[in-house]
């Protein structure tokens, strides 16, 4: 048994174990200290000089990058860090575009936070020339980027690099000119961005926003010609309620419906009810594939910032990914095809909505493989924090409505839809209704906890399908995408299926979801709703979904059908060189 370690801060004696540095021993301690560049799941910068501390005999040091040593003294708010902290915060607004109540982070903007609590109200510093501002960049289908925000904190740069090995974003000249930009400051639109939204989660300021679509849905709902329905994914019913004081993980879904309704929403669906029928085809898929051992692994197809890496970085390898499209853009053909039928709605008249956790998804509605008769399946993509935003404008007093459930015949769903919005939820919904397909015997245990955990972003599981081994690789992140692709072209891959969620920990922290990153805990509190909403689930098998099956008998005829693959399915192609980068 080892010593315990501890330290003092402010006099006072704390235990630490195995904590990277300063910064989090103080949280820890029940204690913080202010920071912009600070995330807790990316390599330490020590940019932004905020979260300095006082440490006895070492002066003044940044708590992000020192790492705990037993014995040490710590003061946090001394007469020299408070000062420091204050100049920092200045010299940060005075080059700053003050224009706060306009700005699209307002209230929740770090910079706007700190600059209250440390009482700044005068600039001793002269504010940014006119001529030095930058154009704002809105070339992006899912984000906005304002260079005239930017701090310089450098979180954007390393969320996509050590997060999608991707390097968009980076640092370009020297001194008072240094900007973060994409390379040769092109617009982010015309550049690799696969549109995760994972610089915008990391973002203290308004530098980095998500494009914001909500007065486009408003139009939609007030015109009493439209009849508006919405569609909203498994990760937002965990995730939404933290905008309005519930805890992280809380499933919120009765609340939305009703919160969707009372802003003006027709119908209300569930996208997990598609992610029901994605799983139907892609199992279907899969067990076809296995049978004949051409084009193995194969890739899900449910991420969009996904797809859109491996058509302009690998396209090489397209004939591996799944032709299913995602949930989302299952459930709009559907909803256009069958709402009209069910509700005496006429087509021209019917728009369809998404709530989704993902930035991403703003682009793949525009994708022409998602348009039909020249019209998108899927009008507009709001995201969580989008919705929140819109029940606050309503008026509505989200924790005191009473729950609703959702409309039919679109609305119904098993615990398997609802896991999708965690990494590994996926392979593991999918592997319910494969094994049942292809022995024709019940799986009793349909819990397969080795794919799940937010904290480990490459897992690769063994499964016994009746005497077939079938090992599964789940991965988050795009970084861990890349290796399991090198792998493969390097003939070491031992894996038949690949799921990949560009963000960690999957969809439950998409780009679009109210922000966890300070604090890692959050979305395995988000991913432990989900695989709770599953357990206590009549259902928790895709297939044996009853308004799934009634909709085969009725519309699709069966899995993997023709009719299936014309409404269902599609194909992406190597387009790095043509018209789909300006999309």
């Amino acid at each position: 048994m080892t010593d315990k370690k501890t330290l003092f801060i402010d006099g006072k004696e704390v235990e630490f174990t195995d904590e990277p540095n300063l910064l989090e021993v103080i949280r820890k301690a029940g204690m913080n200290v202010p920071t912009f560049c600070y995330r807790p799941d990316l390599t330490s910068f020590g940019a932004c000089r905020m979260c300095v501390v006082e440490v006895e005999g070492r002066g003044i040091q940044s708590s992000c990058t020192m790492p705990p040593e037993n014995g040490l003294k710590i003061h946090l708010n001394t007469e020299k860090t408070r000062r420091i902290r204050r100049t920092v915060l200045e010299l940060l607004l005075a080059n700053h575009d003050k224009k706060c109540l306009t700005c699209e982070k307002s209230g929740d903007c770090e910079l706007q936070q700190y600059a209250e609590e440390y009482g700044i109200t005068n600039i001793r510093f002269p504010d940014k020339e006119l001529e030095d501002y930058l154009p704002v960049d809105d070339s992006s289908p899912s984000i906005v980027r304002d260079p005239n925000k930017c701090i310089l904190c450098g979180a954007c740069v390393r969320a996509c690099s050590e997060f999608q090995g991707h390097a968009v974003l980076g640092f370009a000249n020297r001194g008072s000119k240094t900007v973060v930009q994409p390379m040769n400051g092109r617009p982010l639109g015309q550049v690799d961005c696969v549109n995760c939204g994972q610089c915008v989660a990391v973002c203290p300021t308004g530098a980095l926003t998500i494009k914001d679509d909500t007065e486009k849905v408003w139009a939609e709902i007030t015109n009493p010609q439209k009849t508006v329905v919405v569609q909203m994914a498994p990760a937002t019913r965990v995730a939404l309620g933290e905008m309005f004081g519930l805890k992280p993980g809380e499933n919120s879904i009765g609340l939305m419906n009703a919160a969707l309704r009372k802003i003006g929403f027709n119908l209300v669906f569930d996208t997990n009810f598609s992610a029901d029928l994605t799983i139907m085809e892609e199992a279907t898929e899969f067990l076809e594939r296995l049978k004949s051992g051409k084009d193995l692994p194969l890739f899900t197809s449910c991420c969009p910032a996904w797809i859109k890496y491996l058509e302009t970085q690998h396209p090489e390898m397209l004939n591996h990914l799944s032709s299913c499209k995602s949930p989302m853009s299952m459930m709009s053909p559907v909803l256009v095809d069958l709402v009209p039928k069910y509700f005496n709605v006429e087509r021209e008249n019917l728009v369809v909505v998404a709530v989704m956790p993902c930035t991403a998804k703003k682009y793949e509605c525009k994708r022409p493989e998602m348009y039909r008769n020249g019209r998108p399946d899927t009008d507009y993509v709001i995201t969580t924090k989008e919705l929140g935003k819109m029940i606050r404008s309503a008026g509505i007093d989200f924790n005191a409505l009473e729950p609703e459930d959702h409309d039919s015949p679109f609305g119904e769903y098993s615990g398997a839809g609802t896991i999708f919005g965690a990494s590994g939820g996926v392979a593991e919904a999918a592997v319910r209704t494969a094994y049942e397909f292809a022995t024709g015997e019940p799986l009793n245990d349909v819990d397969i906890k080795e794919m799940r955990g937010t904290s480990n972003r490459s897992k690769t599981v063994s499964l016994d399908i009746k005497g077939t081994k079938v090992v599964v690789r789940v991965v988050s992140t795009l970084k861990e995408a890349e290796k399991a692709l090198l792998e493969i072209k390097a003939g070491k891959a031992d894996f038949q299926m690949l799921e990949v969620m560009a963000c960690p920990g999957g969809c439950i922290n998409g780009g679009g979801q109210p922000t966890s990153c300070n604090d890692s805990k959050i979305k395995e509190e988000r991913a432990e709703g989900l695989y709770k909403e599953d357990s206590e689930l009549p259902v928790r098998k895709s297939h044996m979904n009853p308004s799934i099956q009634k909709l085969y008998q009725e519309y699709l005829e069966h899995p993997g059908s023709h009719k299936a693959h014309e409404i269902l399915h599609t194909v992406y192609t190597d387009k790095f060189a043509g018209s789909y980068k300006d999309i």
